[in-house]
């Protein structure tokens, strides 16, 4: 994941998924009789970009905006402002035929492997159902199919025929990635698609995802809640807040050394083995605010220990997080962003660093 100093992604032809300032609100009815209409916040001002191979992490509380954020990859639901590329191609909501093409190139995992799957579809027809709809013969998606299913550890002999009902949540999350397979994608989004899953049958799926990368040469977008999961699948991590992006960075950077403190408490939450680790108080104390009316300034200043007023009065943009107190990094290096006053070069927080006097 690409950045420039500014926060946006920069430009770049490897990139299999970049995002451009994307926005999503979603139209309520008045909360009165005439009153002002309202609006749900779900994705104001999201950019970043996936180089290809490459697995992001996105972690964030229920209502930050990881699942509208998939829909609008995915082309489920039109963004109101911003510009989405998937592998070269742009997503056009209200283009028929360019959005066919793009979902060649993209395809998602949901959480729910039962609802996912047709109930009336064999195992073999729900695999050859999307190359179909492409155009592909009978005869070769189902050549497809029971190749695709083998790649997934469900011997065809004994599962093609096989209807959803008759299969464990594990079988038939791996159905639902030969599925997503059958197209020949070079993204995989993954929605909570192993948090159903018990932790024998979790890791089971995860390293079939990880050789299924490697072979197939994809790139995943793996959304969880589950943050020791994500640190154990991904490359690079992004942490959501409120519908904003708080924190990127590779995944070793942002688990050893978390910058914003909204991640500092997500991190903090994890469970640890260890007695002498235990947590004696919440990380993050209060509910988060209502994406109908958020805080102005820094979304996370309301349940945040060090907000100051201009936290309020200034929304603190991505920025590099260690440009202040460390030097920049080696060409080649994922930065690590951050968006928080405290961690701004003389942004006037009291805790921001302050420029060395004499320094050129």
């Amino acid at each position: 994941m690409t950045h420039h100093p500014g926060g946006a992604p920069a430009p770049a032809t490897d990139n299999a998924v970049l995002v451009q300032d994307l926005r999503k609100h979603f139209r309520l009815k008045p909360a009165k009789f005439r009153g002002p209409p309202r609006q749900v916040h779900a994705v104001s001002g999201v950019s970043f970009a996936v180089a290809r191979g490459q697995t992001l992490g996105i972690v964030g509380e229920s209502g930050c905006g990881k699942s509208t954020l998939a829909r609008l990859l995915m082309g489920l639901l039109p963004a109101d402002a911003g510009a989405i590329t998937i592998a070269g191609l742009p997503v056009q909501t209200g283009n028929a035929s360019a959005l066919k093409q793009v979902r060649r190139k993209i395809q998602m995992v949901f959480q729910d492997s039962f609802a996912s799957l047709n109930p009336r579809l064999s195992v073999e027809a729900s695999v050859m159902f999307g190359p179909m709809v492409h155009g592909v013969s009978r005869q070769d998606a189902r050549q497809t199919a029971h190749q695709l299913l083998a790649k997934v550890g469900l011997e065809p002999a004994r599962f093609a025929g096989r209807y959803p009902h008759e299969l464990s949540g594990g079988q038939r999350q791996r159905v639902n990635i030969a599925r997503a397979l059958a197209l020949q994608p070079e993204v995989i989004v993954f929605d909570e698609a192993v948090s159903a899953l018990d932790k024998s049958v979790e890791i089971q799926v995860l390293n079939l995802l990880q050789d299924l990368k490697d072979e197939f040469k994809l790139t995943y977008l793996f959304i969880s809640h589950d943050l020791n999961v994500v640190q154990y699948i991904s490359d690079q991590i992004m942490v959501m807040y409120l519908g904003q992006v708080v924190e990127t960075g590779s995944a070793e950077q942002v688990y050893a050394r978390p910058q914003h403190p909204y991640t500092q408490a997500l991190l903090a939450s994890m469970p640890s083995m260890d007695p002498a680790m235990r947590t004696l108080s919440a990380p993050v104390t209060g509910d988060p605010p209502s994406p109908i009316d958020p805080p102005s300034g820094c979304r996370y200043r309301s349940r945040c220990p060090h907000a100051e007023a201009l936290c309020a009065s200034s929304a603190p943009g991505l920025a590099d997080a260690a440009a202040a107190v460390s030097p920049a990094p080696a060409q080649g290096d994922v930065q690590h962003l951050a968006a928080c006053h405290m961690l701004q070069l003389a942004s006037g927080h009291s805790l921001a660093p302050v420029a060395k006097q004499g320094m050129s």
